[in-house]
C-alpha cells in the first residue's frame, strides 16, 4: 500500500500558488534555484509540520501544528520548499527556502514509499520538528486516515531523522517513536547544576 500524503487545506495551497505566480515574491526569495528555474514550478507533496515543544519524563510528547510545507518541483526535481502558517485571518504564505532539508525530505519520502510497499504497512507522511535539537524528522504516522493536522506521535509510529541530523543520531534511519523519544528526552533534559560549595 502506498505512502499516504494528507490533503493540505485548500487556502494554504492557494497562498503558495499565488506566491509562485508573483514575480516579486520569487525574486525576493532567498532561493537562487527557484529564481533560476527553467519551466513551470509546481507545489507538490504537502506535509503538515508538527513541532515537538517538550518531552515529559514519562516520554509522552506534546506537539502542535506549525504549518504546511510544500516541495516546489521544477524539471522533475524539488528545487525549493514553500512554508505556510496559520494566522488569525487564516492560512498565509510564509516563505520559500532551499537547502539540505529539501533534498533530505525528498529522499526520506522515496525511502518511506519503498518501505511501505515492502512491508504492506500503510503510513501517513508528516514532518516533526524538534527545535531545541535543530532536528527535523519525517514522521510516519500509523493512522494513515487521520487528519494530518491533529494527533501526536504513537509509540509504534516511525521517525526518520533528516540530514543533517544532530550528532549521534543517524540520518535516514527509521526509529520507532518508543525507541527514539527516550534518546531525545536525555538530550533535552538539562544537567543539574551543582550547588555552590558542594563537590562537582
Amino acid at each position: 500500500m502506498p505512502l499516504h500524503v494528507p490533503p493540505a487545506p485548500a487556502p494554504a495551497l492557494r497562498t503558495v500558488l499565488t506566491a509562485l505566480g508573483s514575480p516579486t515574491a520569487v525574486r525576493e526569495a532567498r532561493t537562487p534555484s527557484l529564481r533560476t528555474a527553467q519551466g513551470p514550478a509546481t507545489p507538490e507533496l504537502p506535509l503538515p509540520v508538527h513541532v515537538l515543544d517538550r518531552i515529559t519524563p514519562a516520554g509522552a510528547s506534546a506537539t502542535r501544528l506549525a504549518g504546511w510545507r510544500f516541495l516546489i518541483r521544477c524539471g522533475g526535481r524539488a528545487v525549493a520548499a514553500a512554508e505556510t502558517r496559520l494566522t488569525p485571518d487564516g492560512w498565509a504564505f510564509s516563505h520559500f527556502f532551499e537547502g539540505p532539508y529539501v533534498t533530505a525530505t525528498e529522499r526520506a519520502l522515496r525511502q518511506a514509499e519503498t518501505m511501505t510497499e515492502t512491508t504492506a504497512q500503510p503510513y501517513q507522511a508528516r514532518l516533526l520538528s524538534v527545535p531545541e535539537l535543530y532536528m527535523l524528522t519525517l514522521w510516519l504516522h500509523g493512522d494513515y486516515a487521520a487528519d494530518g493536522a491533529e494527533g501526536h506521535p504513537a509509540a509504534t509510529d516511525l521517525l526518520v531523522p533528516l540530514a543533517p541530523a544532530p550528532p549521534g543520531i543517524a540520518a535516514h534511519r527509521p526509529h520507532r517513536v518508543a525507541e527514539l523519544l527516550p534518546v531525545l528526552t536525555h538530550r533535552l533534559t538539562p544537567t543539574p547544576t551543582p550547588l555552590l560549595g558542594s563537590p562537582a
